[in-house]
């Protein structure tokens, strides 16, 4: 029996739009039953996905490998479906270690991530899925370039709303243009956020992540939960709240107790009745294990 286990990923970070993400310990695990007559999956997800070959995993694993033997597989995640978690790149990852491992001729791990962030289109969600803990990635000239950082000694506040937030809804609220001062800032701070998580600078990091220029001033509208979190943890003295992907996800990033604190906080706002989760950082990325 083949399982693939696949970390939810928090992108962005702030500054780092499209080029900065983080596992996180939520996990989509896949099971391989077995050889079938036809693609069989079973999932958690209801009608909207489909459990046949039109299956996104499915999909993906015939991407890579198009005369693959039709399966049966199991799927079971608690990473919530379009809210900025990286539920599609789990997928993507998952069909894609999945045909690798069935397949008579495994690439590697870089091909890998290159094939998931030509269909994903960035590398932000797909390269700590697959290769775990803080990483910064490029996609350029059809060409992936990502690093891995030091795995922060910090934990994640997640605050998951009600109410789903398609990533294309989220990038039609961007401006087409940005004022080239406004670039440059952007800039500055993204690249002074990398700096300080190389160097372990969490507060200095943290204090960055709320200092973005390029994308949550313009999503704002479309998560009012943002700046209410950010206000209450301001209140206790935490920084470190960024939106998370396209949203409507919200992240704060800090240390286990102070977080704890926060949370109950945030629990008595009746405006917030989304889930919470408080995850470690996920450091191995995609596992695979065969029994």
């Amino acid at each position: 029996m083949l399982k693939i286990s696949v970390p939810a990923t928090s992108a962005n970070l702030g500054p780092g739009f499209d080029s900065i993400g983080l596992a996180l310990d939520l996990q989509l695990t896949l099971t391989v039953i077995g050889p079938s007559q036809t693609w069989q999956v079973d999932h958690p997800f209801g009608q909207e996905v489909s459990n046949d070959a039109n299956n996104l995993i499915v999909k993906t694993a015939l991407s890579l490998v198009p005369d693959l033997t039709p399966q049966r597989i199991q799927v079971t995640s608690k990473i919530p479906l379009a809210r900025g978690l990286g539920s599609s790149s789990t997928a993507i990852i998952a069909g894609l270690a999945m045909a690798n491992e069935l397949a008579s001729a495994p690439v590697s791990k870089q091909a890998l991530l290159l094939k998931a962030t030509e269909l994903e289109g960035h590398p932000d969600n797909v390269a700590p899925a697959i290769l775990g803990g803080l990483v910064v990635a490029t996609y350029v000239d059809q060409k992936v370039q990502a690093v891995q950082l030091p795995t922060p000694d910090l934990f994640a506040s997640v605050y998951v709303p009600n109410e789903e937030l398609l990533t294309s809804a989220s990038r039609s609220a961007l401006p087409a243009t940005l004022p080239f001062k406004q670039a440059i800032a952007g800039s500055s701070i993204g690249n002074t956020l990398v700096a300080a998580l190389a160097m372990k600078n969490w507060s200095l990091a943290l204090a960055l992540l709320e200092q973005d220029q390029f994308h949550e001033q313009y999503r704002a509208k479309l998560v009012p939960a943002l700046a209410l979190i950010r206000k209450m943890a301001h209140e206790m003295g935490l920084v470190g709240t960024y939106l998370s992907g396209a949203g409507p996800t919200i992240v704060t990033l800090g240390k286990q107790a102070d977080l704890l604190k926060l949370q109950t906080k945030l629990q008595q706002n009746p405006a917030l009745t989304g889930q919470y989760h408080l995850l470690p950082v996920d450091a191995q990325g995609v596992t695979v294990t065969k029994s």
